[in-house]
């Protein structure tokens, strides 16, 4: 299971710019007092890439100093510098989650041979090692297999099994469950030694759920804890003097369930393993993000008191673990540690961004020509509409831009439901328009014409990289989750004309609308919820909810797709918070992507599965954008007319009630 390797861990000279920069810096105090027989390791990670190479958005079509392998590797040579060893590792998800992922997988294509843009880019910045990440299944075994034949190091996976044996080290792993990497390390009197560094590689049982038609019969899952401890004694055995554990799985709870997904903590019990390298969550470690997380010290940068990182995602940071490393006969122990990060950007009180560096050139040309080609793709058509998606009557009707939302969101989940005990529940789908005008100006709006529908408007039909959930609500919960939507519209008074329709106070992204069953909102009725989502009413504005032809009764049971704002309890709605029954990997913007290309032309037409409930003598007005006035005529289940023009560019619409 090991690799050999004369080369030594410092791999400076990378970039030109970088070496003139190094001059200037500090060694770390690891490396700057190691005594004879003690040495300085820096472990440099990277995670959740997800084909991010170069700092751009591909959805909004424009540059992002947020993002990028290019700008982590601008720091990756100077921090190098700072240390007398160090090695680069990748914990996983690096082959999917932007459209260059995309347009590899569903376009270009793995031929035998092929080099993967990521890999390329990789490759170029000389990795040690990484790990498999949940992402790396998304296109399937055989587009895996073929991306990873082109990488310059080893990536390891202890908990993805082709054949069970009696025990995870009697498995046949898809791949090694491990490798020892054989490298010469240099003391503080500048003599070098032999070190046998163990990379062990673990991924959440969860990929059998989430890609299930890919996976199913070709492979199955450990748990995390129970593969390690039964790997890791082994490479002991093998004579590993420091083993770090590559762990795509998040920092959560510290009681060890089996098969849990975010599995860092309890796996950091585990005896012999000296470093973790977690992430997953998109989030950052060391951070006050887990300051009251049990056996997680923040201040040291611990979990259950060895040195743990989290870097971010896309290539926001780039995590450091340092080792102070004391030979001790013909092995090593550690003697301290640190762990940080190194952010790419800052963002400044006023919410703009500042790069604090700038991209490495010859990580850009790794990736260049797929790059250009995404561009490529980004731009041209993926499926048809033969509606025209727009969001102007969003708060006012139902709406094809939302409904593209939750059509493709309620396949994925239908998909994901197989097979478990909430199949054959009925599912709904929750959806809410992010660009309805009000501070956005009278200009936000989206509006995608009939005819071809790129990849970059997607961007336009969904503004958030929100992860997609499912929620189990009953029809008391359902109704509440309706009436706290129906906060976006104020009481009316029967008989009143041209009241004003729209709360401005009532953020759009917290108007859902809900498909799969058909229901009617009755403005008489004052807001069963406050702003803040405290009930204050009794009195439902919900009328007539029905499933199928069946009323909604307080004791039926659905299945919600949704994101994970709303899911985790953003906006305090009823059925929210803690009915969580499935946390998916993907973005729901990502579904949308895969939803058009899987059904080649769409028709989203809004269904008309909501209205306002009839009002006798009453109209209302709202305000949305200019470019209204021709779909005005075409929004079913409402009769809207212009009634002249609003504020700050607005137009004024009137529905009579």
């Amino acid at each position: 299971m090991s690799q050999n390797s004369s080369s030594k861990f410092s791999r400076r000279g990378f970039l030109a710019s970088s070496i003139a920069g190094a001059s200037l810096l500090s060694l770390h105090p690891f490396s700057a007092r190691a005594a004879g027989a003690q040495a300085h390791l820096r472990i440099l990670e990277t995670t959740d890439l997800h084909v991010h190479v170069f700092p751009y958005n591909y959805y909004a079509d424009k540059p992002d100093d947020t993002v990028g392998l290019a700008r982590t590797a601008a720091h990756i040579d100077a921090i190098r510098a700072e240390a007398t060893n160090s090695m680069l590792i990748d914990n996983g998800d690096f082959l999917q989650g932007n459209p260059m992922g995309d347009y590899i997988a569903y376009e270009r294509g793995m031929k035998e041979g092929d080099m993967h843009p990521v890999i390329a880019a990789m490759n170029t910045l000389g990795y040690d090692g990484s790990t498999l990440g949940n992402h790396e299944f998304n296109y399937g075994l055989d587009f895996l297999m073929k991306s990873l034949a082109g990488a310059n190091f080893p990536v390891v996976s202890a908990n993805v099994v082709k054949e069970m044996g009696g025990s995870p080290t009697g498995d046949t792993t898809l791949l090694k469950p491990y490798v020892i990497l054989e490298k010469t390390i240099t003391d503080g009197d500048g003599t070098s030694h032999p070190i046998k560094v163990g990379l062990i590689g673990f991924v959440p049982p969860q990929i059998m759920n989430w890609d299930r038609k890919h996976l199913e019969g070709k492979v199955t899952t450990r748990d995390i804890v129970e593969t390690a401890r039964a790997w890791v004694p082994q490479m002991k055995e093998e004579g590993c003097d420091i083993i770090i554990a590559l762990s795509h799985s998040g920092i959560g709870s510290a009681n060890h369930e089996d098969l849990m997904e975010n599995a860092s903590v309890p796996l950091a019990e585990v005896e012999g393993i000296d470093a973790l390298l977690t992430g997953h969550s998109h989030l950052v470690f060391p951070s006050p993000t887990y300051a009251d997380y049990a056996a997680v010290d923040v201040a040291a940068g611990t979990i259950h008191g060895k040195p743990a990182v989290m870097g971010g995602f896309w290539g926001s940071h780039l995590g450091t673990i340092d080792l102070l490393l004391e030979r001790d006969g013909n092995a090593w122990r550690v003697l301290a540690h640190e762990a940080g990060t190194r952010p790419i950007y800052q963002r400044e009180e006023d919410r703009s961004i500042t790069p604090l560096v700038e991209s490495a050139a010859p990580v850009l040309a790794a990736a260049q020509q797929e790059h250009d080609e995404t561009l490529d793709y980004v731009r041209r058509a993926v499926g048809e509409t033969d509606t025209p998606l727009h969001s102007y009557f969003a708060l006012v009707a139902d709406d094809p831009s939302i409904q593209i939302v939750t059509d493709a969101q309620k396949w994925y989940i239908e998909q994901m439901m197989v097979g478990t005990e909430y199949e054959g529940l009925p599912i709904l789908s929750a959806g809410a328009p992010f660009k309805a005008g009000g501070r956005g100006g009278a200009e936000y709006y989206t509006e995608v014409p009939v005819g071809p529908v790129a990849i970059k408007n997607v961007a336009d039909l969904y503004l958030y990289p929100n992860t997609i959930r499912a929620v189990k609500i009953d029809g008391a919960q359902l109704r509440g989750w309706l009436d706290r939507s129906a906060g976006m519209f104020n009481q009316v008074t029967p008989g009143a004309t041209d009241a004003p329709l729209l709360n401005p106070s009532f953020p759009s992204y917290n108007y859902d609308v809900m498909d799969g069953v058909t229901y009617r909102i009755d403005l008489s009725k004052p807001a069963r919820y406050d702003a803040d989502g405290n009930e204050v009413s009794t009195d439902s504005r919900i009328t007539d909810l029905m499933f199928g032809d069946a009323p909604v009764t307080d004791d039926m049971t659905f299945v919600v797709a949704t994101n994970n704002y709303r899911a985790s309890g953003g906006g305090n709605f009823p059925g929210t918070g803690d009915t969580v029954i499935f946390e998916g990997p993907d973005t729901n913007r990502d579904i949308i992507v895969r939803y058009i290309v899987d059904k080649g032309t769409i028709s989203p037409k809004a269904d008309g599965n909501w209205t306002f409930a009839p009002l006798p003598d009453t109209s209302v007005l709202f305000e949305t954008g200019p470019g209204a006035t021709q779909y005005a005529d075409s929004v079913p289940g409402v009769t809207i007319e212009p009634a002249g023009d609003g504020e700050e560019g607005f137009k004024l619409f009137r529905i009579s009630l």
